[in-house]
């Protein structure tokens, strides 16, 4: 494994100046140089899986069917995709009219937004560097790669890898920390991709605002758990306790919380109890056979276990602690609304239960907080359904699974509020980095309809240029 190097500030600027001069010359337009990128990303991360895998062993001890599973067959399946239907969305679009203007050839072209910057975390180093740039090379722009440092195993290898695999005149990678990511930021970019926390993305956004730079902020937040009255609870349970062990717990879709109406609490424990020891059958999660991931350092652990150690609810399963290393899935009941657990994202492997009476009180609580990533609700219940759609907001909706949502490519993904803005998946990710410039061709033979337009104006003119004003609107 290749040791982590920062990017000096003058090989910034050599990137930015030769990624916008690829840009200008048209270099990553024509369709075949675009399947080519895709395909070529594609095979980068065929033929080197297991590296991959290493790597995030490395840096999270992430087993490496999750990094296969949720990563590396993840890239893989969105490059080909978009390399399969780069003429479909890349087409222009005739635009249908009004009558009198249909003779204006009305297109809309798809044209790249320019030179991209994709800057991504440290939870999933691959697929939220790598999806991203997927529409990036679709949209055909230029882009330069800023991963996260704090993995620097997988950061370094991502160095290695993009030149070997993509033309280096139009994709770089960026390593370093603040100071490189804050030169990257005082430039002026075609579009700017961040997937990380709240605190950076207003960062982010407000250096984007000083250079009119357009952004996508992929951030997170408290995504809670509906429990309803007709679920299946032992399905709901090992359903629930498998997302919120993906990644330790470390994944911004993961379920944050769960609300169970007061009279089910005592059944769903048990149906925790159940999948707990389904899921880790020998005594400990941090057991060696258990594949048991780490907390990814020192300072992340202690505010994780700071989170554990205030909280003044009970432990129902989980809570030891290894070192300053892991932290073994942790379900907590009896927690209260002003708990420790509930003042921020926990970002762990920790999950609190809270007591509600019913699902009005339910989606209070939700409505209190900020809009999160994603809500999760157990329930066939059509009206349940509705309540929730209409009730509350979120970035998505998910029925009776948990972070299924992110296979499901065809979908846009995406925040709301304080968990983000803007979207991506597939032709969405193309959407993101593209511009849909519009475009119209007068002829001269429309000059029989434009006298009232032209000076000297007159009362005539006027009628006629102000029709609309002085129709009838229809009644409601």
């Amino acid at each position: 494994m290749s040791t982590l190097q920062h990017t000096s500030l003058a090989e910034v600027e050599q990137i930015y100046t030769r990624l916008q001069r690829t840009f200008k010359d048209g270099t990553t337009r024509p369709i075949a140089y675009r399947r080519k990128q895709l395909l070529q990303l594609a095979r980068m991360f065929q033929e080197n899986a297991a590296a991959i895998e290493q790597a995030e062993y490395t840096d999270l001890g992430k087993p490496k069917q999750e990094v296969a599973i949720a990563e590396t067959s993840g890239v893989i399946e969105s490059a080909l995709f978009a390399a399969e239907h780069l003429e479909e969305w890349s087409r222009p679009e005739k635009v249908q009219v009004e009558e009198w203007r249909s003779s204006w050839d009305t297109t809309v072209y798809k044209t790249p937004k320019g030179v991209a910057l994709i800057i991504s975390p440290w939870n999933y180093p691959f697929i939220l560097t790598f999806n991203p740039l997927v529409g990036a090379i679709a949209a055909g722009c230029p882009t330069v790669l800023k991963p996260s440092e704090v993995v620097p195993t997988c950061a370094a290898l991502i160095a290695s890898l993009v030149p070997k695999y993509l033309d280096s005149e139009a994709y770089a990678v960026v390593n370093g920390a603040v100071t490189e990511t804050t030169a990257l930021l005082d430039k002026p970019w075609g579009h700017i991709f961040f997937t990380g926390g709240g605190k950076i993305g207003k960062i982010i956004a407000t250096k984007a605002a000083q250079t009119l730079t357009p952004v996508t902020l992929e951030l997170g937040g408290k995504s809670p758990v509906v429990i309803d009255e007709d679920c299946d609870l032992q399905l709901a349970a090992r359903r629930i306790l498998y997302g919120k062990t993906q990644n330790s717990g470390q994944l911004c879709v993961s379920p944050d919380h769960v609300y169970v109406p007061r009279h089910l609490v005592a059944d769903f424990k048990e149906a925790v109890k159940v999948a707990y020891s389904t899921f880790f059958p020998s005594e400990t999660a941090l057991h060696p056979n258990s594949h048991w991931g780490n907390i990814v350092n020192p300072s992340h652990h202690s505010r994780v276990k700071g989170l554990l150690d205030r909280t003044l609810g009970e432990i129902l399963v989980g809570g030891q602690v290894d070192g300053a290393k892991r932290i073994a899935p942790t379900v907590v009941t009896g927690v209260k609304p002003d708990d420790s657990l509930m003042e921020e994202e926990i970002f762990g492997p920790i999950l609190p239960i809270l007591e509600v009476e019913n699902l009005d009180e339910t989606i209070k609580l939700i409505s209190n907080g900020s809009s999160p990533l994603v809500i999760y609700a157990f329930t066939n219940n059509e009206e349940t359904k509705e309540k929730l759609l209409n009730r509350t907001t979120s970035g998505s909706l998910v029925f009776n699974d948990t972070t299924i949502q992110l296979a499901v490519h065809e979908m846009p993904f995406g925040g709301h509020g304080e968990s983000g803005y803007g979207a991506y998946y597939d032709k969405n990710s193309f959407d993101t980095f593209t511009h849909k410039r519009s475009s119209i061709n007068v002829p001269a033979a429309a000059e029989a309809m434009f006298g009232a337009r032209y000076r000297p104006y007159s009362e005539e003119k006027y009628a006629l240029m102000t029709q609309s004003i002085h129709s009838k609107i229809p009644e409601e």
